[in-house]
């Protein structure tokens, strides 16, 4: 079998995307452009929100963040899956431009998982420690953690990608997938160990399992935290500043560990395409409508950007 050099940067792989669904083709052309279009608009909303207010609470703050994540996943894996809609045999990718999308798709997912966590830490201060955190989460934690997490998801990521395009990959270049997906690229691999895939797995404990047990931690001390309040109203008022985290948590993870956690010998290109597209784009698009219809803070914010909008419009006089 030949094999293709992993330090050929020549080399061009072949996205099949959706190609055994020719028929569907047109429509979901059509139903990808319209969902990313929302979700484009809807990240770009709150983005603009947090950005015109002069105050932004550290979970505002945090959750801008996420849909700057959201909308740089849809520049980065959008196009491409496009692309390979409307060209019938699939659209070609460099070796390069294949390893430069996945770096950046993990190093967002990456980021994502981080910021999950510096989110659920905010919710511990303020359930756990009240008095204190305006103190805690001051402006400068709450830039120092935004930096970590997308730092932490760079780092990670690029090892990750290093690893898996040092590997020899056999002579066919077609990648059943809309993006180059991690599972996707090591199916090429001409390789018969579990070897390759120790970087993966590698990641998944950096990036999914770590973050899940810290998050985990902070509502375990949050529960306990509750537990003495006697008012069930007080403890509904507490948890449901949670609901909003707890849902985009339970929606990334566990997708992610789908996706990641589990042997190259169980891939399967039609599940993983279908668990991939819920995961870049349903779930960014259900975010923005988690976190505006949960948070008060969000919403407060937008209706704000929205009272700005009405006074600024001129008043006609017929």
């Amino acid at each position: 079998m030949q094999l293709i050099a992993s330090t050929d940067a020549t080399v061009e792989f072949l996205l099949l995307g959706f190609s055994e669904l020719l028929c569907l083709r047109v429509l979901l052309f059509l139903i990808f452009l319209i969902v990313h279009l929302v979700t484009l608009a809807g990240n770009v909303m709150i983005f603009v929100a947090v950005v015109m207010e002069p105050s932004r609470p550290p979970m505002v703050f945090f959750l801008c963040q996420l849909s700057v994540i959201e909308l740089c996943y849809i520049l980065v894996v959008v196009p491409k899956a496009l692309l390979s809609l409307i060209v019938v045999e699939g659209s070609t990718i460099s070796f390069i431009g294949c390893a430069a999308q996945m770096h950046l798709f993990v190093a967002l997912g990456g980021a994502e998982c981080f910021l999950l966590v510096a989110m659920s830490y905010d919710r511990y201060v303020a359930i756990c420690q009240p008095l204190r955190y305006a103190a805690v989460m001051s402006e400068g934690l709450c830039l120092r953690l935004a930096a970590a997490c997308c730092l932490g998801g760079f780092a990670v990521s690029l090892g990750l990608t290093v690893a898996v395009f040092r590997l020899p990959f056999c002579q066919s270049r077609r990648i059943n997938h809309f993006f180059c997906d991690v599972p996707a690229v090591l199916h090429l691999a001409c390789t018969q160990s579990y070897t390759p895939e120790l970087p993966l797995l590698a990641a998944c404990v950096l990036l999914l399992l770590l973050p899940f047990l810290l998050i985990l931690t902070s509502y375990v001390c949050i529960a306990a935290a509750l537990l003495p309040v006697t008012s069930s109203a007080g403890r509904g008022k507490a948890l449901s500043t949670c609901l909003s985290h707890l849902a985009i948590t339970l929606l990334h993870y566990g997708c992610a560990t789908f996706m990641y956690v589990r042997p190259k010998s169980s891939y399967s290109p039609a599940r993983d395409k279908m668990v991939s597209l819920v995961y870049t784009s349903v779930t960014p698009l259900l975010y923005p409508l988690i976190y505006s219809l949960r948070n008060k803070e969000i919403r407060g914010v937008l209706m704000k950007m929205l009272r700005r909008r009405t006074i600024a419009q001129p008043v006609s006089y017929t």
